[in-house]
């Protein structure tokens, strides 16, 4: 019998209005529907139906799942949730084979039919209200986070009761130079710290990443650039244009879920973890950022400080003041202060500085026009729920510009090269997870502006990465405790 031929893949974005979208549907022969939405600590979920569900009142009144088997959502007794597909994010899924529509979507409570208050796109959502209807400051933020992954060829990984390991392989691992066995052994790997910007066939990934970044585009993203990163292994990034707070939260999320299917495909792994290499570069988020009003650039000020207005000192200041508290949303694992160590480009000094990538706040100078004009914060990491992470940066931002906070003299030097006594009167980041979650603790007046987080929001927050990850992390033996305290 023959073999039916595959229908041909939708590359462009479909309509954005419940009638448009089913109308759209129909004529593309689309078969199911996917809702997606994202938990608490910032991991996309999913689930599929047929495209009959599909009508205008999906779009309205949703439908329900299970909320207490969501992290940081309901306890069992409270358990029925719905979500709420978002139209505008209407997306031929490029993943599956079966033809499928996908949305984000936001979470409602089905009693009150109010907007949930732990749903990370909701509190994205609020920030941007806050900043256009109650701060008055600007009508739009616009954000540009640079992702670092790795796409190794396997990962292994086991902990119990008495035994704990990890085993990453990457053909293009400098450990395998020496490696000896049945295949030729074809050299040209990135040495350590030495992988930024080889071409073939030192750079193996380049299809790889090209197929994703075309698949990407189902979503909406527009990417400006691809290229290898700095580690070896398999250490790329992948630039998309800026976009507004809640859109490119929606398109970071979609990043990730189309870079791993990917790679999978290319039976291989992708990863955002931030540091799964010992001695070799993280994996970072720098995020750039800038508030603008009636189409003109807030933070820029030809005159001023590598171009930056007045505003955009303040904002830097907010940032530089609340980094601690910020860093329990930015970088949030425990493995996340693994990167955040001096001499691997982690920008471990709470500064600003133009050009200058050792501190933590920069100000590109790529281009002088006013269109170009940002700052780039360097300490978050892609293992944040960016929906969170964004609207904390945004909050610590409008308080810096609300309460004039000065961010000092800039640090146009390199800050990892400081005299003992030079660097004495430079703050260094917290070193761990559970000093960031106390910072949090203890300063977070400036997220509750506006209802952006609410109380339960942070104390879950924090509730939830003590017990499941810093105690988690904390009561188990590391592996080089052998090393060090066996003959003990």
């Amino acid at each position: 019998m023959a073999q039916r031929p595959k229908r041909e893949r939708y590359n462009g974005r479909p309509p954005t209005t419940p009638a448009e979208i089913i109308a759209f549907c129909r004529e593309q022969g689309t078969q199911m529907v996917d809702v997606k939405f994202v938990d608490l600590p910032g991991t996309l979920q999913h689930f599929t139906m047929p495209i009959g569900e599909l009508d205008e009142k999906l779009f309205v009144a949703g439908t329900g799942f299970d909320g207490s088997s969501i992290r940081g959502f309901q306890t069992i007794d409270e358990s029925d949730m719905l979500v709420v597909p978002d139209p505008a994010t209407a997306a031929v899924d490029p993943v599956f084979e079966v033809s499928t529509i996908s949305f984000m979507c936001n979470v409602v409570d089905p009693i009150t039919r109010q907007q949930y208050n732990r749903d990370p796109r909701h509190i994205a959502q609020k920030a941007e209200t806050f900043l256009k209807k109650s701060s008055g400051i600007a009508d739009i933020s616009y954000w540009g986070p640079e992702l670092e992954f790795f796409i190794f060829d396997g990962v292994r990984f086991d902990q119990n009761v008495q035994s704990a390991y990890h085993f990453i392989e990457s053909e293009e691992g400098i450990w395998n130079a020496g490696r000896d066995g049945q295949d030729n052994n074809l050299a040209y790997r990135p040495r350590h710290k030495e992988g930024y910007f080889p071409t073939a066939p030192t750079d193996t990934q380049t299809d790889l990443r090209s197929e994703a970044v075309l698949k990407m585009g189902a979503f909406g993203i527009q990417v400006e650039k691809h290229h290898h990163e700095v580690a070896t292994a398999g250490q790329g990034e992948i630039d998309m244009r800026y976009g507004s707070l809640t859109k490119m939260a929606d398109q970071v999320m979609a990043y990730k879920y189309v870079l791993k299917n990917v790679a999978r495909a290319h039976n291989k792994v992708a990863t955002f973890m931030p540091k799964p290499l010992f001695g070799d570069n993280g994996t970072g988020m720098h995020t750039h950022q800038s508030l603008w009003k009636d189409g003109e650039n807030l933070f820029y000020n030809p005159e001023g400080y590598a171009g930056l207005s007045e505003m955009a000192l303040y904002y830097i200041g907010g940032l530089l003041k609340h980094t601690p508290a910020l860093l329990a949303f930015c970088a949030p694992t425990t493995n996340s202060y693994r990167r955040l160590v001096p001499g691997y480009e982690a920008p471990v000094n709470v500064a600003y500085s133009v050009r200058n990538r050792s501190a933590c706040a920069r100000i590109p100078v790529y281009f002088p026009h006013a269109e170009a004009k940002r700052i780039e914060y360097r300490l978050p990491d892609p293992s944040c729920n960016p929906y969170l992470a964004f609207a904390a940066m945004l909050m610590a931002g409008i308080d810096g510009i609300v309460n004039r906070i000065d961010p000092g003299e800039p640090m146009d030097k390199d800050l990892y090269s400081l005299t003992p006594e030079e660097a004495a009167k430079i703050v260094q980041c917290p070193g761990s997870l559970q000093e960031v979650l106390q910072a949090l603790e203890e300063d977070h007046e400036f997220l509750l502006r506006g209802d952006v987080f609410t109380p339960d929001v942070i104390q879950t927050w924090i509730k939830y990465k003590r017990e499941h990850e810093v105690d988690a992390v904390r009561l188990r033996p590391h592996p080089y405790e052998f090393f060090l305290y066996l003959d003990a």
